[in-house]
């Protein structure tokens, strides 16, 4: 198995952020972003995907938590896509419907280098602790975009914003380590063109 660990930074005039992502860890996270409820939703996501995570944003956040958020996902989507590689091997799809209390949420992935968003929710609170909650959408669509990859988010219940978005992240989480997870069925890349 090769070493499936990527570092990326990225400094604009908005954000200072620095990622570190293990495909192959044991769920282990050092998360600071400034917006504590997001810190809580990267640390669950590491947790429940078995990554190894390191995640350092400096943003603007006296502006508000947009550019921090999105650029997170930026970021995040840029090492997913450096640490998978040539993705030979790996089952490329991946998805898992999560419960969380009230919420239940799906999210199925695919690592077809093909940046695509369906993102099927409403929430019932503008904010959760300080983060927005419309930026929810805003992050999964960056890393999306880059990463290369599909990604369908949809709530299929809940009505506690907290548990929704928590739901959403452990389920990516899920989702993901599938999908990166090696299938020894699997010769080369899984597709019928030989490339993705």
């Amino acid at each position: 198995m090769d070493n499936r660990i990527a570092k990326i930074e990225r400094t604009t005039k908005e954000t200072d952020i620095s990622i570190t992502l293990d495909l192959d860890g044991s769920g282990k996270s050092s998360v600071s972003t400034g917006i504590g409820f997001f810190d809580h939703m990267l640390e669950g996501f590491a947790k429940h995907g078995f990554f190894d995570l390191d995640c350092t944003v400096k943003g603007d956040l006296q502006v508000d938590g947009h550019h921090s958020v999105e650029d997170c996902g930026i970021v995040l989507g840029q090492a997913i896509a450096k640490a998978v590689g040539d993705k030979a091997g790996i089952r490329r799809f991946g998805y898992f419907i999560l419960p969380m209390d009230d919420a239940l949420v799906l999210c199925a992935v695919d690592l077809c280098g093909r940046p695509y968003l369906n993102f099927e929710c409403d929430f019932n609170t503008e904010r959760v602790g300080a983060l927005d909650t419309e930026l929810v959408r805003e992050f999964f669509y960056a890393v999306s975009y880059s990463a290369g990859m599909n990604i369908h988010v949809k709530k299929l219940a809940g009505s506690n914003s907290h548990h929704v978005i928590e739901a959403m992240f452990k389920a990516f989480a899920k989702a993901l380590d599938d999908a990166v997870s090696y299938d020894p069925r699997v010769t080369g890349v899984l597709s019928t063109k030989g490339a993705l």
